[in-house]
């Protein structure tokens, strides 16, 4: 596995390839290096950060069960600046909104898989990464979404 680090306004975030595909972006900074994905993966994240990018095209390949590629999936189908409660969510794809919960809470490819854009019912609901709520808001903001 190749992985590329960036900063960015949530913080250091890794971007990990595998099988020239993107695997996971996670929260820290590590040693890199630089395929021309990576560097595409990147390039793409800075420009979203910017507010010049609203959709990712890049080729990836989470793991996880079959269920959480269906909301992982279905989560990507949220536009831009846009949200949709785990409730919305869970009848998109005929589940319960607390395992929509959880598997949003497992997105290994966050930001580019959308998950800040999910919300409970009754507020923000969690986030998994870094900063927690906090960044959930950053990235909503930055999209427009808040407010």
């Amino acid at each position: 596995m190749s992985s590329l680090s960036i900063s960015s306004p949530v913080g250091a975030l890794t971007i990990d390839e595998a099988d020239e595909a993107i695997v996971s972006v996670r929260w820290g900074d590590v040693a890199a290096n630089g395929s021309p994905l990576l560097v595409e993966a990147a390039r793409q994240l800075e420009a979203y950060f910017a507010g010049k990018l609203s959709h990712f095209d890049l080729p990836l390949r989470p793991s996880g069960s079959d269920f959480q590629l269906r909301v992982w999936d279905e989560m990507r189908n949220i536009p831009y600046g846009q949200t949709r409660s785990y409730g919305e969510l869970a009848r998109a794809i005929g589940a319960a909104p607390r395992a929509v919960g959880g598997a949003c809470g497992r997105n290994p490819i966050p930001i580019v898989i959308p998950c800040h854009r999910v919300l409970a019912k009754a507020g923000l609901g969690g986030y998994s990464g870094t900063g927690g709520l906090s960044t959930k808001q950053t990235l909503l903001a930055l999209e427009g979404a808040l407010g």
